[in-house]
């Protein structure tokens, strides 16, 4: 009997230890588990951190890009003018200082939109395009070629060679 309690209690003891052995690796099964969970978390929160932050970046360069936009457009017509003015012929001397000093404000305006990337879209001998162009009047010529911009009335600009900020107004030969 003694040979049976002893047998009985070494059992006893392999069974205690293997039950000690199953539970840790069932701990440490779950402590993995929530590790993998916790991984899954932080790195779907990053890609959502990082994706507002380029959502964000691209929102405020838009409204960077609007505002100039809407700025420079107000000052469009004042070089309209300036050019306007230099195209009116100067007699007397005192004509001369002033179209002289009249040219030194228009190439002053033209040097800041240039700094602000905004730049003249080409227009005359250029094929009509309606996304930089606005035809107001079209003629008949044989000798030009079929949707040819013929005349600039008005100067259209763009932003950054992307974004219209005014249409050029132009005759269009059909």
């Amino acid at each position: 009997m003694e040979k049976e309690e002893k047998i009985t209690e070494e059992e006893l003891e392999v069974t205690e230890e293997k039950a000690e052995e199953t539970e840790e690796a069932d701990k440490l099964s779950e402590y993995e588990e929530k590790l993998r969970e916790s991984e899954d978390k932080y790195l779907r929160l990053y890609a959502e951190f990082d994706n507002y932050k380029k959502r964000t970046e691209k929102e405020k360069s838009a409204r960077y890009a609007d505002a100039l936009i809407d700025t420079a457009a107000e000052f469009l017509p004042v070089l309209d003018n300036l050019e306007r003015a230099l195209s009116a012929e100067a007699v007397s001397e005192d004509a001369k200082a002033i179209k002289e000093g009249v040219e030194m404000i228009q190439k002053q305006m033209t040097e800041i939109l240039a700094k602000l990337k905004i730049s003249e879209i080409k227009a005359v001998g250029e094929e009509f395009d309606p996304n930089l162009h606005n035809a107001v009047m079209h003629i008949e010529d044989e000798n030009i070629t079929e949707n040819t911009v013929v005349e600039e009335f008005i100067k259209g600009y763009i932003y950054d060679d992307s974004r219209v900020v005014r249409h050029s107004m132009v005759k269009v030969a059909n």
